[in-house]
């Protein structure tokens, strides 16, 4: 029986290759979520700026609810207290201990500055001073500099006016100290690339990387050591321009240091002294030799070999989001792999009918039917699976890229994929294959020689109970999950609904042949064979081949219910999210800054402008309320909404926001109730930086449903935030055009309300692009699968062809017979794909946005169903064509079809 499998493989090329095709890239996915996870656990982030310290100490990047289920990554950066330097430096075996300080800064004047007195600025000698080691740079020539690569090539471009329009454009890379975003952007600010705010640092952190001067001294107050990249052509003495902590500054070039390794992100060195007054907190303490056993106060960790990215990196903090991801991205793939693979190995066993039938006819018994098509089958699916999984590390890679690219993971995490993701996703591919088969084939085999002869020319369509069971479990399953979405907050609707679409794909993939008998009511049947003798024949083929057609609908159904369900619930999320955000937020004009925050003095120069009546700066983090303790947010946070003036139009219930000041708080009335708590009381809450502050309650003020924030003042907020600043300024007057700040704030944006919704994170811009990159891999999945499943059932029907040409038809007739066809499937999978994704977006649109209405542009469905027409009806057309190529006795002939 192997031998004739093997026979068997030459003529159902079609087949066999489809089933190739759905293994090799299962498999390569499934290798490549593999990867994702092992990546999510592992979180190996080799340092760089960090990378001389043996063991570097910084607070615990993730936070661990007090009832101690599962973790949350603090929004903010979770300093040290600056006790704990002197406190390292006296414990024995310790040599040396070196503080890291980040805070904004700008250079926004690179070269081409104004010489202090002196000229030159001084010697030229790099003694070290201050800690950043030796220079060869001693004898004040340039030469050192460009020779040390520091000549400004590949780095900031001069600017010779502060904040001007040819403002230095910045460099690419990762923020070392508080971001992940690597885009460019020519905003003016110059230094660093968008997102790259946080590069301002003591002098002593040189030694952390390890920095060399190449020309200068170390800097001392009101002077800066640059790094090569930002120098350009300014040399010690020269005057350039700072945005510090959003304020603009002038200071004296000290020196031009070069990193002694690879650093993505550029920095700007100043005295120690002036660091600690810019950032009183160490981000990270470094402490040489590497030590064992050091007594560390809670929250507070020591990293050290490549684990000292997650005090370098702010994106590392707990390994949770990858590996939820690479579950649903696995999950996903693994469903819809089985459901294609079913599908294909399904049909192509169908269609061999006649060949089984005279097998069983000419003496072969059940077992031996069985065992050839496992055999055949697992030849070419194993086959599929190696390619696959040499395939894997490609893929896993290429995805792993995809995510680092768009913000969603560090770009220094390393992508590990070690040999268990391939292990797991041979076994889990193997199973699938091996089940799969083993069901086709033990169809096939069960059915009696007479009876097979009989059904081979007019396959019969009937279900059995198990399967039509099964597939109404599903199906309850799916309006079970969809009405219990309605009924939850916006958070849990969203982790709880998505699946729904997945399992009603399953219900109809299970019950096809019966969804398609049942779709051809008597309109649209009258409407097809009005088309003439090619709609008549459609019409029958349809509900005597619905098995076959079956297996061209489910990838059609799958895709389509991935497609829109993933988009439209992640457009429903996010304008949800937005509107609750800015609804209750008033302005007339809003004012951000690309230079880490707006600075205070910026909010009083603002208050002075004609025509403004109110001004509030606005600081958004988030934290959990721990005394009393709230279950109600654990590892998802509140949002936290940090005002210093009257700009907040929800109802207040009870007190005033006019008292908003100092060490208070604004409680949702829903949640005070809760808590047991009034105005008067006083709560402690955890801030986004670890901090535990006392607060009192001082208004209970309503907020949208699911989305109510907890209402802080802003200078008490923004204290606990990375950058120390708020993020933005919001104003009401009778005069914008008044409002004209970017001259005099360099990097400051002045706009309507639309800045609002465009400066608001709510967490859901990494949802979103996850689910569309795994959205779009699945889709590109299934869509492939489609092509080779409508090519297998067009290509298996030659002698169907040829027979219908005989008795008169003409080639046109059949076309336009698989054209209907096709469009009736197509349509079809549309339709219910539709249906089955309105189980996952209507309830997460009631849930979040209070009516059955999802958010979305609509070009998206009308795209898709292109999209769909456009893969359905040329694969159709072509192979088609190809299958009516040989003359209709021949084609009579043919050992397929």
């Amino acid at each position: 029986m192997f031998r004739l499998a093997l026979t068997t493989l030459r003529h159902r090329t079609a087949a066999f290759l489809a089933i190739f095709v759905a293994l090799l890239l299962g498999s390569a996915l499934l290798a490549a979520a593999g990867g994702l996870l092992e990546t999510g656990l592992r979180l190996n982030a080799p340092p760089q700026r960090l990378a001389a310290a043996p063991v570097v100490i910084t607070g615990d990047p993730a936070y661990h609810p007090p009832n101690g289920s599962g973790a949350a990554a603090f929004p903010e950066r979770h300093r040290v207290d600056a006790d704990l330097v002197n406190k390292l430096a006296s414990t024995p075996g310790v040599a040396k201990v070196i503080a890291d300080r980040s805070f904004p800064a700008v250079v926004t004047q690179a070269a081409g500055g104004s010489r202090g007195p002196g000229g030159s600025g001084g010697s030229r000698g790099a003694n070290g001073s201050g800690g950043a080691g030796a220079s060869n740079g001693a004898s004040g020539s340039d030469g050192a500099r460009n020779s040390s690569g520091a000549d400004g090539s590949g780095g900031a471009g001069a600017s010779h006016g502060a904040g001007g329009p040819d403002a230095a454009r910045g460099t690419n890379g990762a923020d070392s100290s508080g971001g992940t975003d690597s885009s460019r952007r020519g905003d003016g600010s110059g230094g660093a690339a968008a997102g790259e705010v946080l590069i301002g640092h003591g002098w002593a952190s040189a030694q952390l990387t390890p920095y060399r001067l190449t020309v200068g001294d170390a800097p001392r107050p009101g002077q800066v050591v640059l790094d090569g990249r930002l120098a350009g052509s300014a040399e010690p003495g020269d005057r350039i321009g700072v945005i510090v902590r959003g304020t603009p500054r002038e200071y004296t070039v000290a020196g031009v240091a070069v990193a002694e390794r690879q650093v993505e992100v550029p920095s700007v060195f100043f005295a120690d002294s002036e660091a600690e007054q810019l950032s009183p907190a160490p981000d990270a303490v470094g402490v040489w030799p590497a030590v064992e056993g050091l007594t560390l106060p809670a929250g507070v960790k020591a990293y050290s070999g490549d684990d000292r990215g997650v005090a370098e990196y702010r994106g590392i903090a707990t390994s949770l989001p990858l590996i939820i991801m690479s579950g649903v991205f696995g999950g996903m793939v693994a469903v819809v792999m089985a459901l294609v693979v079913s599908a294909t190995i399904g049909l192509s066993v169908r269609q061999r009918r006649r060949e089984l039938a005279l097998l069983r006819a000419s003496g072969a018994t059940p077992r031996q039917v069985g065992k050839m098509v496992v055999a055949e089958t697992m030849v070419v699916g194993v086959l599929g699976l190696v390619i696959g999984l040499l395939c894997g590390r490609f893929a896993g890679r290429w995805i792993f890229g995809l995510l680092a690219d768009g913000g969603i993971v560090p770009s220094q995490l390393r992508f590990d994929q070690g040999p268990l993701p391939f292990v797991g996703a041979a076994l889990l591919t193997f199973v699938v294959l091996r089940v799969t088969v083993g069901l086709a084939a033990g169809k096939a085999a069960q059915i009696r020689p007479i009876q097979a002869l009989a059904e081979a020319a007019v396959p019969a369509v009937a279900l059995g109970r198990v399967r039509i069971l099964l597939g109404l479990i599903f199906a309850g399953v799916t309006v079970s999950i969809a009405v219990s979405t309605l009924f939850m907050s916006p958070t849990n609707a969203a982790a709880i609904g998505g699946p729904a679409g997945l399992t009603g794909s399953i219900a109809v993939a299970i019950l096809a042949p019966l969804v398609i008998q049942r779709s051809l009511v008597p309109r649209l049947a009258t409407a097809l064979e009005k088309r003439g003798t090619s709609g008549v024949l459609a019409v029958i083929n349809l509900r005597v081949r619905a098995v076959q057609f079956a297996a061209i609908l489910i990838p059609i159904t799958i895709a389509t219910t991935i497609a829109l369900g993933n988009i439209y619930a992640q457009t429903t999320q996010q304008k949800a999210a937005v509107e609750a955000a800015t609804g209750n937020l008033t302005a007339d004009v809003v004012i951000t800054s690309s230079t880490g925050g707006i600075p205070a003095p910026l909010t009083e120069y603002a208050k002075t402008l004609p025509g403004v009546t109110a001004v509030s700066e606005l600081v958004r983090s988030k934290g959990w309320i721990e005394a009393p303790y709230d279950d109600s947010h654990t590892s998802d946070a509140w949002p936290l909404l940090g005002l210093s003036g009257p700009v907040y139009e929800g109802k207040v219930i009870k007190g005033s926001l006019d008292d908003l000041r100092g060490s208070t708080i604004a409680l949702p009335p829903g949640t005070a109730k809760k808590l047991k708590v009034d105005v008067g009381s006083e709560l402690g809450v955890r801030l986004g930086d670890n901090a535990l502050v006392k607060v009192k309650v001082v208004a209970l003020a309503e907020g949208p449903s699911g989305y109510e924030p907890l209402l802080l003042p802003a200078d008490l907020l923004a204290a606990h935030t990375t950058t120390g600043l708020p993020s933005m300024l919001l104003i009401k007057t009778s005069d914008k055009k008044a409002v004209d700040v970017a001259k005099k704030w360099p990097g400051a944006t002045v706009g309507g309300r639309e800045l609002l919704g465009d400066g608001y994170d709510a967490g859901l811009g990494v949802d979103a692009y996850i689910a569309y990159l795994l959205a779009g891999i699945a889709v590109a999945y299934t869509a492939i699968a489609s092509v080779n499943t409508i090519a297998v059932a067009v290509l298996d029907r030659r002698r169907e062809f040829g027979l219908q040409r005989l008795t008169g038809s003409t080639r046109r007739q059949v076309s336009r017979m698989l054209m209907l066809e096709g469009l009736v499937i197509a349509g079809l999978g549309l339709v219910i794909g539709l249906i089955a994704a309105a189980f996952t977006v209507l309830p997460i649109a009631v849930a979040s946005r209070g009516w059955p209405i999802p958010a979305g542009p609509p070009w998206i469905l009308l795209a898709w169903v292109a999209v769909v027409l456009l893969l359905v009806l040329p694969t159709t057309a072509i192979t088609g064509r190809i299958a009516m190529r040989p003359k209709p006795m021949d084609a009579l002939a043919s050992p397929v079809g």
